[in-house]
């Protein structure tokens, strides 16, 4: 087991069973021991829904590691392995779960909020046949032809009482998977974050994280067609204005947890990234149609699209990079060209890297004027050039949403006491 001190790094990724969760796991350990001395270890703990779920995805991560032999001999000696079992669909499985982790561990310094779930969809196959083929680049990553169900909620979150149920309101499904449940354990979980020098919370974000797809009237996206990619919208937009002087009494209210009287300082720093367009299980599909959007994926590479990592792997190479950075080398691209989202990309030739995302009212980076640096490479058809009122209208959006958030927090908290 690895040594339980200042050289062991501490890691938390949800929603590893499988998919983008499982890659993002495997390329961690890959990575850390590639690059890192073999003074250094590494502790990572993976969530899942169930214990049958973890055993799977620890014994799977073993079996990676043992593919190589030079790494097989490493594994007791800097590579630890855990599991936590975590609906966060459920918030007092979220609670359950964070105090599980309070008294297992000692410091968290990184943690991967990868889990969610994209809803129940609706594709109009006409359409999806159509546009991909006159259109195939952009169809196959903004895809126009797919729309979600409305007004999915999550299980009711309180027991019970003499046979009945008890009265609460709703919280959207998509919204609580894959938002609001992250957003109770990282809260609950600022002490561990607190003992970590450079502490990193990672949002996994989507290349479809749109303004039109989110409205702060409906935040937790019970009346749009458009849940997933609200979801992710709101995760841009939490991550991103956190560091913002508008955000701050409600993101200082957030890393305020027991038993911390007041936020850590530094704060812990919150990353975006997203996978590009790489396939995986969120979107169940049969194995005839699987194999054409993975063919469709590869015919939008080899027309230059940036953003068609197609595997899972691959997709990973964004927050793995995030997590696994040294902290002068975040805060120096930062410091150049804003905060910025991240994705993972690849060339024609599949070759993967990191490169930034525009965001819809923030740009590349919050800083008028940068779009002239980062050329038209990746950006969306009929994407605007950042002006200063879109980016004070952003602020402003962030600072409404932080209060919004920490509202439904403190309710949601009271209620489950």
């Amino acid at each position: 087991m690895p040594d339980m001190a200042d050289n062991c790094t501490y890691v938390l990724v949800t929603g590893a069973n499988t998919g983008l969760g499982f890659a993002i796991c495997c390329r961690i350990l890959d990575e850390f021991l590639e690059t890192r001395p073999s003074t250094q270890s590494i502790d990572l703990t993976i969530t899942t829904r169930s214990a049958h779920k973890s055993k799977e995805t620890i014994s799977s991560l073993e079996a990676h590691i043992n593919r190589n032999s030079q790494l097989k001999s490493l594994l007791q000696n800097r590579i630890s392995l855990h599991s936590e079992q975590l609906d966060l669909t459920l918030l007092r499985s979220v609670q359950d779960a964070s105090q599980r982790l309070l008294s297992q561990l000692p410091r968290l310094d990184v943690i991967i909020l990868n889990a969610g779930i994209a809803g129940n969809w609706i594709i109009n196959w006409p359409k999806a046949i159509f546009t991909s083929i006159i259109d195939p680049v952009e169809q196959v990553t903004y895809p126009t032809f797919a729309r979600g169900t409305i007004g999915a909620v999550a299980k009711p979150q309180l027991p019970a009482q003499n046979g009945k149920s008890t009265p609460e309101p709703p919280l959207g499904e998509v919204f609580c998977a894959n938002v609001f449940g992250h957003y109770l354990l990282v809260h609950a979980l600022t002490p561990l974050l607190a003992d970590a020098a450079h502490p990193r919370i990672i949002c996994v974000s989507s290349v479809e994280a749109t303004a039109h797809a989110f409205k702060l009237s409906d935040l937790q996206a019970l009346t749009t067609e458009h849940a997933y990619h609200s979801s992710k919208r709101l995760t841009d937009i939490l991550a991103l204005t956190a560091p913002l002087p508008a955000s701050k009494p409600y993101v200082d209210s957030f890393f305020t947890a027991p038993p911390l009287p007041s936020p850590p300082k530094p704060p812990p720093r919150f990353y975006i990234a997203h996978p590009g367009v790489c396939s995986t299980s969120i979107w169940p599909l049969a194995w005839v149609v699987m194999y054409l959007k993975l063919l469709s994926f590869y015919v939008a590479r080899w027309l230059g699209s940036p953003w068609h990592s197609i595997t899972p792997y691959k997709g990973a190479v964004a927050p793995v990079w995030l997590a696994l950075a040294s902290q002068a080398t975040l805060d120096r691209i930062e410091e150049q060209d804003g905060q910025g989202k991240w994705g993972s990309s690849t060339d024609i030739w599949g070759r993967e890297r990191v490169m930034r995302t525009e965001v819809d009212g923030w740009g590349f980076g919050g800083t008028v004027g940068a779009e002239n640096g980062f050329g038209q490479k990746g950006r969306r058809r009929g994407a605007k050039d950042l002006t200063v009122g879109e980016r004070e209208k952003f602020e402003e959006l962030g600072r409404d949403t932080w209060k919004e958030m920490e509202r439904l927090r403190v309710e949601w908290e009271k209620r489950l006491k």
